[in-house]
């Protein structure tokens, strides 16, 4: 009888205590990443970090969606020809332009309770005109030559090229005026220290999205909470908290802890680290791996003494293994790049030039460029100098780092010299990168969108420069007469095939050129708890983050 009444009560405590856990609904998230904004605002410099953690507070007119299709965000409807709200025009100058419609969403509002208006719309465009501001990309805001505001919630612009991708606004879209304006009206080119993005960045006034930033520790974390004045769909969670850890093993640890809900794919975990914390905790967590338009390579610095030749570029891709790498260190899960465009993307080129791994005419591409093996094995050119090269990364990242070891030893057997210094990655994209200063390699990410043709990372025009206020990406320097004649002419074309045509001859001067290394392309690992619901990964430049007001507890 005593044991039958104690077991009773036992169960009855558990019960009660599993009642009372359900009673109470999770509504706080804790999430991991390895980076930190080096910048909260919008259209200033261009990082994986800061288009994770707006994709909270920000809604901009379009964006790529999970299923790859371009989408209204914060406009009514999608431009086109079809309907009305695209049409084609001569420009004043007489060429072929195209003038394009947007409406705002009824009920849009700054966390201040401002109405978003056309007003909004102007500004930003204002500000991205004026080349001393620093804005990117720079080519949309030469192209769009006219804004008008129809109404307070309607504004057309005129652009002097029609492109198949006239629909896009890209990274256009509204900043609030009456905070901003008067920042930027008193010193265009002084803005992008004195925004309000980055000295005041938990001013609900800056955020129109379904949360607002509410605290930021520098360099460590961001906490979001629900922004009353959003009217959309209302978020599950009252409070997101966004943690920064950049180093990956750390990362996890926190995990396993229970210190971080869930890791976001987009800046998470390298994916064999995650295939082996999935080996070790079998169900406790949900991982999904998402291929995507991730594209891994190396920046090349084209101005240096030994990477300004062609050949030695050609030799460093021969004396990789990337195959092997791959396999070895990513289970294969990655498929090698032969140029920047992805198997995924509807205009690869499945014929593009490749370059196996082969030490033997590496070696020869080296002699053939005048640099001969030295008393040490690393070799020199005729006036003795090593063939030496800086090579940076994203410190902390555990994947890229052990890349980089493999990558030394590899090419020491061709014979030369990989000096690692790597630095955080606020520190990597928001300077040393953004203002050219790194002396060789560096190895990151580029993500894209469906058919982005990389105007910004390979047209001349686009090479950072102090006159522009250090807008633009294409850092390594690269310059290509018919480079810039294809990033240019291939949005003009409104033929698909066409179309092809042209981006195949992009991919076969990337291969030959090497305006970057190319690597592989990368697949993300998404580490949720499993009680999480309503994440879609995307796979592509626009966060999962834009959807969060869908994310919910199961």
């Amino acid at each position: 009888m005593t044991r039958n009444r104690t077991l009773a009560t036992t169960l009855m405590v558990a019960v009660t205590t599993l009642s009372s856990a359900q009673a109470q609904p999770r509504d706080t998230l804790t999430i991991g990443i390895t980076q930190y904004p080096s910048t909260f605002h919008p259209n200033i410099e261009n990082m994986a970090a800061k288009s994770y953690v707006l994709g909270f507070a920000r809604r901009p007119l379009t964006a790529y969606g999970a299923d790859w299709r371009l989408t209204c965000l914060s406009c009514e409807t999608l431009p086109s020809i079809e309907n009305g709200l695209a049409e084609r025009e001569t420009t004043p100058e007489g060429k072929p332009g195209i003038r394009v419609t947007y409406r705002l969403r009824e009920g849009l509002r700054w966390g201040d309770g401002t109405p978003v208006t056309a007003e909004d719309l102007r500004f930003a465009w204002e500000a991205g005109r004026d080349q001393a501001t620093g804005f990117g990309p720079a080519e949309y805001y030469r192209s769009a030559y006219e804004l008008i505001v129809e109404d307070p919630r309607t504004v057309t612009i005129r652009f002097d090229r029609v492109t198949f991708e006239y629909a896009s606004a890209g990274d256009f879209q509204p900043l609030p005026a009456h905070v901003e304006r008067a920042r930027w009206q008193a010193d265009p080119r002084s803005y992008r220290t004195r925004t309000a993005y980055d000295t005041e960045t938990t001013n609900p006034a800056l955020w129109n999205g379904p949360y607002r930033i509410a605290a930021v520790q520098p360099g460590a974390s961001v906490t979001l909470e629900r922004n009353p004045a959003w009217a959309g769909a209302a978020p599950h969670f009252r409070r997101v908290t966004i943690r920064t850890v950049e180093n990956t093993p750390a990362l996890e640890a926190q995990l396993l802890a229970g210190q971080v809900d869930m890791i976001a794919g987009e800046l998470g975990l390298p994916i064999e680290q995650a295939i082996a914390l999935e080996r070790r905790t079998g169900t406790r967590f949900r991982i999904t791996y998402q291929p995507g338009l991730i594209y891994e390579h190396m920046d090349v610095r084209h101005d240096h003494p030994a990477l300004s030749d062609r050949r030695v570029r050609q030799a460093l891709l021969l004396a990789t293994d990337r195959a092997q790498i791959t396999e070895r260190l990513f289970a294969g899960r990655q498929p090698v790049a032969h140029s920047s465009v992805n198997p995924l993307d509807p205009m690869h080129d499945p014929d593009v030039q490749r370059w196996p791994f082969d030490l033997v005419r590496a070696r020869a591409l080296l002699e053939e460029a005048g640099w001969t093996p030295g008393p040490d094995g690393v070799r020199r050119n005729a006036a003795g100098e090593r063939l030496s090269i800086e090579f940076m990364t994203t410190a902390g990242n555990r994947g890229r780092e052990a890349v980089q070891q493999v990558l030394q030893g590899m090419w020491r057997a061709a014979g030369i010299e990989a000096r690692i210094r790597n630095e955080p990655p606020r520190v990597l994209f928001a300077e040393t990168l953004s203002r050219r200063r790194f002396q060789g390699l560096a190895l990151f990410a580029w993500i894209s969108a469906p058919e982005s043709v990389p105007r910004s990372a390979l047209h001349s025009d686009e090479i950072p420069v102090e006159a522009r206020n250090w807008s633009g990406q294409n850092y390594g320097g690269f310059r290509n007469a018919e480079m810039d004649v294809l990033t240019h002419t291939i949005p003009e074309e409104l033929d698909r095939e066409r179309r092809r045509e042209m981006w195949r001859r992009l991919q076969a001067i990337y291969a030959e050129e090497l305006p970057a290394i190319p690597l592989w392309f990368r697949a993300d690992a998404h580490v949720w708890p499993q009680w999480l619901d309503g994440v879609r990964p995307t796979g592509h430049l626009n966060a999962s983050t834009l959807w969060a007001e869908e994310w919910r507890v199961r």
